[in-house]
């Protein structure tokens, strides 16, 4: 097994992950098995209580694990479904070892940092890799050097190093090569600064990758190589991409992978980035564009909503057309300006999110398409509060609604089922089986039992199915057993649909998923 390790210097926000997952895809397009993982030094033990307007999206994996949003980068860039297991946090690591302690396995001895935390984080690292079947496990470590907070995992990953051997571990760091515009020059200096804090710690990069907005010359290359202690092949230029699918592309311009492959002393192969190309070629070539309304209650923050844009983006390519979004935020839409603000736009989605706020804002926007049947798409807390306005509008049941927009709600239209506990957080989370009868979603997925991921705590009363049905409003989509409803569509309309689950996080570049990708086509009819 080969460990590549991916930190960051000088600021945050650099794009490790993107530079991560880049290094993953090249590597994979010279045919090796790649796996990779997230190293966090935040205390939260569950990244999806995280608020979206701090983190982002929580990513849903298939095991049912909510991660950091870097996860669904690395998937969607490798090409891989990874495991819970993929998503480390400080909280998680200390839980464990108080877990421990209390259960008496320190025998009453003192538990520090060194060896005791810098072990834990070892062993969740080499148990990822080697539960994944890779050749070679990237792992990225959140912040920025120097940070208090991810002192342990620098100092495991150094340990690891020593270990394992300096041809089974590779250290990349990536930092910023500010460019002053007033002097016309490009500054190493922050870039010395940062390598020179790593190595206070005893980590000495083998490759550093340096985000800058304009050309790296040959001889700012040589003078960080000189001060960095590497080779001047060893310094990587990462400049500001025109779409995110240009970024591996480039790398592979710059050697990235080749000198990580030399670094793992790792047989020299060519990459097939074929695919990757076709790719970013119809991205920036598209022959129309298209117009789509989010409507959510995080829009102030995009990357709460990172997967649902991507997996717009996978669709549009798969098409050749350019999505253009515009983000609505859905406490602000009303019925006296839901035409203003919803005419126009060629499809509507409705993403996730939990809680009170703005939910009134989405059963309007999901009434304005259903009434003037725009195409829309409709995820998890947005099918939800569509299957609330349905019951609203055509049963005429004005107060329905869910009892997590109001606990008194009656007729309660959504709500927890009565073997999941209420004051649990206990939800249905990862990949589920979903039975699909005969309808549109069916025809759409080529299939009548499929498999989607959730992250939901509230279900849809199944006694309504059968009322709504009688309107054209139909539940095509149940868990096998029948228990939970988990899709529907509208029968005269373009293109009406809900699902519960989040079809998003499945999305791939090379493999649209296919709810999106019709979606996309109605939008363009």
């Amino acid at each position: 097994m080969k460990y590549v390790f991916v930190t960051g210097g000088v600021v945050s926000s650099l794009g490790k992950g993107i530079t991560a997952g880049s290094l993953g895809r090249l590597l994979k397009d010279r045919g090796y098995r790649v796996s990779m993982q997230k190293c966090d030094p935040y205390y939260n033990v569950d990244p999806g209580l995280l608020s979206p307007l701090q983190h982002g999206e929580a990513f849903i994996t298939e095991d049912g694990i909510a991660a950091d949003l870097d996860l669904g980068h690395y998937e969607r860039f490798i090409d891989e479904n990874l495991r819970g297991e993929a998503s480390v946090t400080t909280g998680k690591i200390h839980k464990t070892m108080m877990e421990r302690e209390l259960r008496g396995e320190y025998k009453g001895g003192t538990v520090q940092v060194i060896p005791h935390v810098t072990n834990e984080i070892k062993t969740r690292i080499k148990s990822a890799a080697m539960n994944s079947g890779a050749e070679i496990a990237i792992i990225e470590i959140g912040g920025t050097v120097g940070d208090m907070e991810s002192s342990p995992f620098m100092e495991a990953i150094r340990q690891m190093k020593w270990e394992l051997g300096e041809r089974d571990v590779c250290f990349v760091h990536v930092t910023l090569l500010p460019y002053i515009a007033a002097a016309g020059e490009l500054k190493t200096k922050p870039t010395q600064h940062s390598v020179q804090a790593l190595r206070s710690i005893g980590i000495q990069p083998d490759v550093v990758v340096c985000r800058s907005e304009v050309d790296i010359s040959v001889e700012a290359k040589g003078k960080i190589a000189l001060f960095c202690n590497v080779k001047s092949s060893h310094v990587i230029q990462n400049s500001d991409a025109e779409t995110l699918y240009d970024v591996p592309l480039m790398l592979e311009r710059e050697g990235f992978a080749d000198v990580v492959c030399k670094v793992l002393d790792l047989p020299k192969r060519e990459a097939d980035s074929s695919e990757w190309r076709r790719i970013a070629e119809q991205f920036k070539n598209p022959a129309r564009k298209l117009n789509i309304a989010l409507v959510g209650k995080y829009v102030v923050l995009h990357d709460a909503y990172l997967s649902v844009v991507e997996a717009l983006t996978h669709a549009g390519i798969d098409h050749r057309a350019s999505v253009k979004i515009t983000w609505i935020q859905s406490d602000m839409l009303t019925d006296d300006n839901a035409a203003e603000k919803l005419s126009g736009f060629d499809g509507i989605i409705i993403p996730g999110g939990y809680g009170q706020s703005g939910a009134e804002g989405i059963i309007t926007a999901c009434r304005y398409a259903r009434e003037h049947r725009r195409p829309c798409l409709m995820i998890g807390y947005g099918m939800q509060l569509g299957v609330v306005e349905a019951v609203r509008s055509l049963l005429g049941e004005k107060q329905a609604n869910s009892t997590e927009v109001d606990e008194h709600a009656n007729p309660a239209v959504v709500k927890i089922p009565a073997d999941r506990p209420a004051d649990s957080r206990q939800s249905r989370m990862g990949a589920h089986p979903i039975h699909l009868m005969e309808g549109c979603i069916q025809e759409i997925y080529g299939s009548c039992d499929i498999s989607e991921r959730h992250g939901n705590r509230y279900e849809i009363a199944t006694e309504f199915a059968a009322p709504l049905a009688e309107h054209g409003f139909l539940f095509t989509g149940t868990s096998p057993d029948g228990k939970y409803l988990e899709a529907f569509e509208v029968t005269d309309h373009p293109f009406y649909i809900g699902v519960i689950a989040h079809p998003e996080f499945k999305s791939r570049p090379n493999r649209a998923h296919p709810l999106f990708s019709a979606f996309i086509q109605a939008s363009m009819k």
